[in-house]
């Protein structure tokens, strides 16, 4: 039974209950638990699991059961050393004290028991074993802290010495020997320079100086080379403390010293793998800078803060600066979708790459975004360029592409009207032929069906002019002939030109002149064209019976001409189209009668009126509601009045008098036709079918004017003048080009060699009367 709840230091082994009382006061005066047990068997069984300071073996009536309990116990693994006193013998003696000595017991008390004697005993061995049991411990612990040092030095790599600085003897390891190259023998008690002749040359100063700084009473701290017994150096770290004697001089240097050529190894590794980083990190061409992703109060992705960024990083952005400032104080206005990007990559790891715009600073960027460091960091570095240009660049080719496609399509609608617009004055022309054939005396049909022929060969002529104009302004060949003119005199010739279409769709036609003169610095023959173009898309758009009003009017310094009409009318989206090349808004769709045209009309008005340096618009409020077009034109400065036309020739005078006419053209028809044209007129006008023929025939016609095709086969039209103005015979000749080719460049090139004057097929009867009047 346990006389006490703490851990029993003290077995008791006892039947007789008489004793119990005193070995209890006495436990309680020592402040010790104790164990009672009844039986030896029990004795042993406790003295085998714990340790005791003491055991009390109680006299039970057995001299024999007393002296095997003390045997046997002292005779336990664990109870071998502890003190047993036998308790309670009576007097006089039953039993040989000497045999109980000789079985272990250290102690015998006779009853009846005094617990002085108990006590005094008790406490003796009871303090003799908490203070070997301290001891033990101690030693257990310093053991234990000696075993740690040693795994932590050995594990360190870490070399051991104590240095005595007055008897100048170095104690140190099988390790610090090895390390300096001392030999094993001579670890203990070498002196000090045995184991600085290792230190490298350069380093040794140093070394010596903090051994001189540890000794005035500083720690001990210097880094330095160690020569190897192979050859090459090892880095070492060494740290250490002076120890003083009671006078306060030093005595020893107790420290370590650490291989650490790893360490600095890996250390200049490392720079040199930061150096190479950096290296790449500021030459490398493409925007490069890493960002801390930054969080609102909900958790979201609200903006980064950049924490490195590379010199190209401004050449891509135009910002400077930026390290250690945010993305939201740098631009603003940057998109969400930056941040919600950049906040996925940092929370997942998954590196994305995209392209996109930050529209703030008007650039596209092609971006790769990748995690670094451990997640928490929200780290992402991202490496990006500027792609503004490509994209610019895709954005023209595929707007180049769509164009084209476009042009294409435009192209394609165009050959098919223009198959159309031949078609439709072909077909009252084949008729009228037809009809004069079969009528040839009807003088009232023939009369008509060439009022018909001569219209629609009047549209063929324009179509082509307008074609050829087109080109011309395309390849910016075209030349105005300016001079000053009248604005009102330029109206009056466009509705000259338009009132047969005007009249044909029985419009009426409202003419508005200015109250003043408006002078123009302007070619009259384009402007005219200008205005006849605008006066014609009315007459063509206007259901028949319609109202067109021609009016103009100064407006500061500008003249402006307008062209209304009551017709189909324009849609808003449309205004600008119809100045479009080959556009037709109301294509199919021309109610005035007549051909739809070619598209080209409307382009061609604005091409000519902006090289006059004006412009023009068109206004409409919607189908069905008519239309407005506007010309604006510079007045010229003020000045004297145009001046009036040269009279025209007198053609009377020419069919007065006969001339010889040589006409050369490889067309058949086309110069069979001329010299009848010719003969009618009273001339004498032979044909030469090709240039060879033309020159085997001059000197015996002697002709006054030779009417010349350009381009013949064998020899060109340019051959032939060149041959006619070499020959002297044939100084006095008109030389008169009859060609197809109209353009300015080619009127100079004809008077370059040395033709008189310039014809365009197919030329007017008033033409050719004209040129014959001025031989």
């Amino acid at each position: 039974m346990s006389l006490s709840s703490p851990r029993p230091t003290v077995l008791f082994v006892c039947n007789l209950p008489e004793i119990d009382p005193v070995v209890g006061q006495v436990s309680e005066e020592l402040g010790q638990a104790v164990l009672r047990v009844e039986t030896l068997e029990a004795a042993l069984a406790q003295a085998r699991e714990h340790d005791f300071a003491l055991i009390l073996a109680g006299w039970c009536g057995d001299s024999a059961l007393l002296l095997e309990t003390v045997r046997r116990l002292r005779a336990g693994r664990r109870s071998m050393h502890t003190p047993i006193i036998a308790l309670g013998l009576p007097q006089p003696a039953l039993m040989s004290i000497e045999a109980l000595y000789e079985a272990g017991a250290i102690a015998v008390l006779h009853a009846p028991l005094s617990a002085a004697i108990l006590r005094a005993k008790a406490r003796f061995y009871i303090d003799a074993f908490h203070s070997l049991t301290e001891r033990q411990r101690a030693e257990s612990a310093l053991m234990d802290a000696r075993a740690r040092l040693e795994a932590t030095i050995s594990a360190a790599e870490l070399a051991v010495f104590t240095w005595e600085i007055r008897s100048d003897r170095v104690s140190a390891d099988a390790r610090m020997a090895t390390l300096f190259g001392v030999a094993p023998q001579r670890a203990d008690g070498a002196p000090i320079a045995a184991y600085l002749a290792a230190v490298h040359p350069d380093d040794m100063a140093t070394v010596q100086a903090n051994l001189a700084q540890a000794a005035a009473g500083r720690a001990y701290h210097a880094t330095f080379r160690i020569r190897q017994p192979g050859g090459g150096w090892r880095w070492a770290i060494a740290r250490g403390q002076v120890e003083r004697d009671p006078g306060g001089d030093p005595a020893r240097l107790r420290g370590v010293v650490i291989d650490a050529t790893r360490q600095f190894e890996a250390e200049q590794q490392l720079r040199q793998t930061e150096e190479r980083y950096r290296t790449l990190f500021d030459s490398i061409d493409e925007g490069l800078c890493v960002a801390e992703i930054l969080y609102d109060s909900a958790g979201q992705p609200c903006d980064y803060r950049f924490l490195e960024a590379n010199p190209a990083f401004t050449k891509h952005t135009g910002l400077h600066d930026v390290v250690g400032r945010t993305a939201r104080q740098l631009v603003p206005r940057l998109e969400q979708h930056w941040f919600d990007t950049y906040g996925r990559v940092a929370a997942t790891g998954e590196p994305v790459r995209f392209v996109n715009e930050v529209a703030e600073l008007g650039r596209w960027y092609d971006v790769y975004a990748a995690r670094v460091d451990p997640p928490e960091a929200r780290r992402v570095a991202i490496m990006f360029t500027d792609i503004t240009d490509r994209r610019r660049s895709e954005e023209a080719l595929r707007k180049m592409a769509a164009d084209l496609a476009e042009a294409n399509r435009l192209k394609t609608e165009f050959l098919a009207t223009l198959a159309h617009e031949l078609r439709n004055p072909l077909a009252p022309i084949r008729s009228g032929l037809q009809l004069i054939r079969r009528a040839p005396d009807d003088a009232q049909a023939v009369a008509r069906v060439h009022e018909i022929m001569e219209r629609q060969l009047g549209h063929l002529v324009h179509l082509v002019d307008d074609l050829l104009d087109v080109a011309r302004i395309t390849r910016g060949q075209i030349q105005l002939k300016r001079e000053r003119i009248d604005l009102a005199a330029v109206l009056q010739s466009a509705v000259e030109t338009s009132m047969p279409q005007i009249e044909a769709a029985r419009h009426h036609l409202d003419l508005r002149l200015p109250g003043e003169p408006l002078l123009l610095e302007a070619d009259p023959t384009r402007l005219t064209q200008v205005v006849s173009n605008l006066l014609n898309n009315a007459a063509r758009y206007t259901p028949r019976g319609g109202k067109i009003v021609l009016a103009a009017e100064r407006d500061g310094a500008q003249a402006v001409i307008a062209v209304s009409d009551n017709g189909i009318g324009i849609p808003p989206d449309k205004l600008e189209d119809v100045f479009q090349m080959f556009t037709q808004v109301g294509q199919g769709q021309h109610p005035g009668g007549g051909a739809g045209g070619l598209g080209i009309g409307l382009s061609l008005v604005r091409s000519l009126v902006e090289l006059h340096g004006g412009s023009v618009t068109a206004a409409s409020a919607g189908t069905k509601a008519g239309s407005v077009f506007t010309v604006r034109l510079p007045i010229g400065a003020a000045g004297t009045a145009p001046e009036a036309p040269a009279a025209p020739a007198d053609a009377a005078a020419v069919e007065g008098r006969g001339l010889t006419v040589l006409v050369v053209d490889d067309n058949r028809d086309a110069a069979e036709t001329l010299s009848a044209l010719l003969n009618l007129l009273g001339h004498s006008a032979p044909v030469a079918n090709d240039g060879h023929q033309a020159l085997r025939m001059l000197p015996g016609l002697q002709p006054q004017v030779v009417f010349l095709d350009l381009g013949m086969p064998g020899l060109s039209g340019y051959e032939v003048a060149a041959a006619i103005r070499a020959d002297p015979r044939y100084a006095g000749l008109k030389l008169v080009a009859l060609t197809g080719w109209g353009a300015e460049a080619d009127r100079t090139r004809t008077a370059q060699a040395g033709f008189d004057m310039h014809l365009t097929k197919p030329a007017t009867l008033d033409a050719i009367q004209e040129v014959l009047a001025r031989v």
